[in-house]
């Protein structure tokens, strides 16, 4: 198969995992979205699982879980029932039983102490299969450029990137409590060492932007700031679960053709627009990476 053929196969296919993530309340049946791919409906089960290692029933189940574990983690204000019936359950009942099939947690202790290593292990193939790099970056998706300082309010996350969702958690619980919430503040996240050999050394901070006195109390959270200079700058438009693929273009791809050097500071993200407030592909993240 020819570059163009296997890219313009390929945009199909992303044009699927893009109607899903539109459409997760809707019916989402195989003739449905093989005429989203403009594939044969008797051969598209077989060329979605060739593709993404997952059939799609079961991708589109795992969007629904995924979606809903967010909500009960994350947005407090929306009901189990509510959350239930967006996940395509007539009853929280049956919600609850494959809830806990999928996470080894009933919905209510999941929003209550999530474990989130379970969950990890549960969405490995949804994640899997969302990492498939479809998306190719070149020199015209970066700019250059100059970055104000940026003071932020941070919460550390050190150790297994398992226990990341707790740290959210007491993030956005803080968030909350402080009025810093992403209507009124950039958010940001640092990547100081986000790719270590021990699990142990995993090290990212999580940031609120604000140019106002905070009071931290006893919520771990510190005063920082993102300093001043130039960037070299990707917009990543879809899933931000791994950034290691655009990251890695940035590093191996962009810099050495660049002639450019990097400064001393990690790289860093902005989150412009964040599942599940937005679909999936629609989510929008800003990469930076800091230059001389």
């Amino acid at each position: 198969m020819s570059k163009a053929a296997l890219e313009r196969y390929h945009a199909r296919m992303q044009r699927v995992l893009d109607y899903i993530d539109q459409h997760l309340d809707d019916d989402l049946a195989l003739n449905t979205l093989s005429g989203v791919a403009a594939f044969s409906k008797h051969h598209f089960h077989r060329q979605f699982t060739a593709t993404f290692g997952v059939s799609a029933h079961r991708y589109v189940r795992l969007m629904r879980m995924k979606r809903a574990s967010f909500r009960l983690a994350f947005r407090d204000g929306d009901t189990i029932t509510d959350i239930a019936m967006d996940a395509g359950y007539d009853a929280p009942e049956a919600f609850a039983r494959a809830f806990r099939q999928c996470l080894g947690q009933s919905p209510s202790a999941f929003r209550i102490s999530p474990d989130w290593e379970p969950w990890l292990a549960a969405f490995g193939p949804l994640n899997a299969a969302r990492t498939i790099q479809m998306k190719t970056y070149t020199g015209n998706d970066v700019t250059i450029i100059d970055v104000a300082a940026t003071p932020v309010a941070l919460m550390e996350h050190r150790g297994d990137p398992a226990r990341l969702g707790q740290t959210i958690q007491r993030f956005i619980a803080w968030r909350k409590l402080s009025g810093l919430v992403p209507k009124v503040s950039a958010t940001f996240t640092v990547f100081h060492d986000p790719d270590p050999e021990e699990p142990e050394d995993f090290h990212i901070d999580l940031c609120a932007g604000t140019v106002r006195p905070v009071s931290f109390g006893d919520h771990g959270v510190k005063a920082g700031v993102i300093p001043a200079g130039r960037c070299a700058v990707l917009r990543v438009v879809g899933s931000s679960d791994d950034l290691s693929a655009p990251a890695n273009f940035l590093y191996r791809d962009w810099l050495p053709a660049s002639g450019e050097e990097t400064r001393d500071f990690p790289q860093y993200c902005q989150r412009i627009s964040f599942f599940p407030d937005v679909p999936e592909h629609e989510a929008v993240t800003d990469l930076f990476l800091p230059l001389r």
